[in-house]
This record gives structure tokens, sequence and C-alpha cells, in this order.
């Protein structure tokens, strides 16, 4: 036999001291909670009596309310006992709560969805990947954006952290991706400002230090004797290229095509996979060699510059294709690159994405105004951008430590 019970909520309390108060389904010893709609301050809640205190300015009618809500939930509840042998909380909580239920997948999926075509192919597939993450956790899709407490939220983060052994960052993003799931649904009024678990969940994000090549460990690698079989200078190359073409990220070097190039102007003009925005810049003469390597007699404009990609014409066609492919490009590039600077013992794991940070440190290095480096990455902020002069800094006050003290 279920128990229904008014409960003040008060681990929910908002900056202004007020609880939401929820009809709490007790079933088999599991407990589900439906909003009520009604936020109380502690004084104004008597839970003995399961009733607001005469002192709130409106107890008579929201008592009256709130009465109604609990027949019509017992009723509920043993009509649904009545008809079945076995029913769980999680059932009697979406019969109250009937056609106003919020269900979180059956929400987040709809929502990844109505972006795709609004982001990025990765960002939508990240989308959905960290979905599928949580709902792997929970272990079904029948929960409700009021079921996902703070406490479950907790666990799912112990669970990331000891079982999945995810980094701080990785947790991060896996939550911020289910808090945006909220936002969206508040947005869209689909459930209240109250139901927001996150705000009482903090996860401390990695510090992220930016590594990058200096000058001599890019001579190094520009002349390392590869000898290896396969793509493996290819892949250097690309990543030579990007440190010397404004620090073109892998998807954009790995699917720049020779129409993008203007050999008259050494200028590359390319729409940026990740933003959206049209990107035209000149590009350095180291930059310049390197195309003129896997420049031919027959390349058409139509094709490739490095020769890592196969199939064009899919390429072309297929969106989804194209993401599957950048995507299994760069992991196979990642490879290819660890085993490189291992070779080269760098002091670091190379990656593609250090190419991107090796142009901006060296520009800033050589002199060049951070509002230009800032455009060259395609930053939408030049905030964004500081992060390497910071970089710049650290570097000075450790030099100054070396050599002047």
């Amino acid at each position: 036999m279920a128990s229904i019970k008014l409960v003040l909520r008060t681990n929910q309390e908002d900056k202004t001291g007020h609880s939401p108060l929820y009809l709490r389904v007790i079933k088999d010893r599991n407990a589900k909670f439906v909003a009520t709609g009604v936020k109380l301050k502690r004084t104004e809640w008597d839970d003995d009596k399961q009733k607001i205190k005469k002192s709130h300015a409106n107890s008579a009618r929201m008592n009256a309310f709130l009465a109604q809500k609990i027949a019509d939930a017992e009723g509920t509840v043993a009509d649904h006992e009545r008809k079945r042998k076995s029913v769980s909380a999680r059932k009697l909580k979406e019969a109250i709560k009937g056609k106003d239920m919020a269900n979180f997948f059956e929400y987040a999926y709809n929502r990844c969805e109505r972006i795709k075509g609004t982001v990025s192919v990765a960002t939508y597939r990240n989308y959905k990947q960290y979905v599928a993450k949580f709902e792997k956790f929970i272990g079904h899709r029948e929960i409700y954006f009021d079921d996902i407490t703070v406490t479950m939220l907790k666990d799912y983060i112990n669970h990331m952290s000891n079982n999945l052994k995810n980094g701080p960052t990785t947790v991060h993003y896996s939550l911020l991706i289910l808090s945006v799931m909220f936002r969206d649904a508040q947005r869209e009024d689909i459930i209240g400002e109250h139901i927001y678990p996150f705000s009482k969940v903090r996860v401390k994000r990695d510090k992220g230090k930016r590594l990058f090549l200096n000058k001599e460990q890019v001579e190094k690698l520009r002349n390392f004797k590869i000898e290896y079989t396969g793509k493996d200078e290819v892949f250097r190359d690309m990543f030579i290229f990007s440190v010397y073409a404004g620090g073109l990220r892998f998807s954009d070097v790995v699917s720049l095509k020779w129409e993008h190039y203007n050999k008259k102007e050494q200028r590359i003009t390319k729409t940026i996979r990740k933003t959206g925005r049209n990107h035209n810049f000149k590009i350095g003469q180291i930059a310049i060699d390197i195309l003129n390597k896997y420049k031919t007699e027959i390349s058409l404009p139509s094709d490739f510059v490095f020769p890592i990609i196969e199939d064009v014409e899919r390429f072309d066609a297929d969106t989804d294709y194209q993401a599957y492919i950048i995507n299994a490009k760069n992991i196979l590039c990642g490879q290819k690159l660890r085993r490189l600077g291992k070779d080269m013992e760098l002091p670091f794991t190379l990656s593609f994405h250090l190419s991107r940070h090796t142009f901006a440190t060296n520009a800033l290095n050589n002199g060049m105004r951070i509002e230009y480096v800032s455009k060259l990455l395609d930053h939408s902020d030049i905030g964004i951008t500081q992060i390497y002069a910071k970089v710049i800094s650290e570097e000075l006050d450790k030099a100054v430590d070396m050599y002047i003290n």
C-alpha cells in the first residue's frame, strides 16, 4: 500500500528562503516526489498538520488547493493499486503527474535533434553522447526532471570518477550538458525554475596547462627523419602546416582543398567547420612550402591538399560521414603524433591541437598583436586568446627567476 504525504524540501531552498512543496509517494520503501508548484518559507509550513500556517496571506485558498491535490493523488494511487497487482512508485508518480509530466530523456533526445542543424556535427554528437552516458548510468529512460536530485548527481559523479575513471574535465562537461537541458526546458516552460539540482553540485575542472612547441622543437619536428610506413609523414606535415597557417584545427586542415588556396595572394579562404564562419587569411612561407610539396600536375581544385580522406564524393555529400571520417582520422593522427613525439623525446605528449597552441604562443612571442592572433585563430572573443598571453607571461617569469635572481 502506497503512502502519500506533503513534504517541504528545504534542501532546495532558494535565495529568498522559499522551498518547494512536493507530494511524496512511498511504495515498497521507494520514494518519488511530485511537484505541487507551491513554494513556502520554513516558518509558513506545519508538517504535523500537513497545512500552511494561518500566518500566510493565502493560507485558506492554498490549503484547499493542496487538499484537492492529495485527494486526487490518493484516488489515482488507489485506482492503480486496485487494477494492478504490482505497481512501482515510479509508475504511481507517472499516473499522478498525468499529461504534465516531463520525461528527461524524451526531452533531451528531442532537444538534440532540434539543434542538429544549428550546431556543428561534432557538437550535436557530443550532446547525444553525454545524454546517452547518463542514460546508461540510470539504466532506463523512465525518469523525470524532478527525479534528478543532488544525491543522484553526486552518485553519478562518483560513478564517473571511480568506475569510468573520468577526469575532472570530463566529469564537468558530462554534468554541463545535463544542466543545459534543464535550462532549455525552463526557458520553454516545461519545468519550473526551482527544479535545478546543479546549483548544489560543483566539480573542479583541470586548469589545463597550455602546452606548445618552442622554435627549436618545431625545427626538430620538421627535420625529423620518419622511417615508418603509412601516413606518419603526412600527419607531421599537417601539424607543421597548421603552425604556420593560423593554427587551423585538424578538421579544417584534413578537409582543406586546393580551391581554398589562392596561390597568387598566398591566402586561405575557407569556412571553418567548428564555427561556420568564413575565414580568410595569409599563410607563412613554411606553410606554402608544404603545400608545394603536395601539389601535382594533376591536382584538381576539388581535391584535398593532404591525401588522408579517400572517398571525396561521399565526404562532400554526407555530413554524417564527414563527422565520422574526421573523427576517425583525428584518432589515427593522434596515434601517429604520439609515437613521433615519443621518438623525439619531447617532454609532453604530442597531439595535433598543440599546433594551434604553438602558433599562438610563437606569434605572441614574435611580437604579433593579440588582436591579430585572435583574428587568425578565429576566436569569437579576444578573452579566449588572452590565455596564450598568460602563458607568455608565465614563461617570462620563469626566465626572470632562472637568469636574474
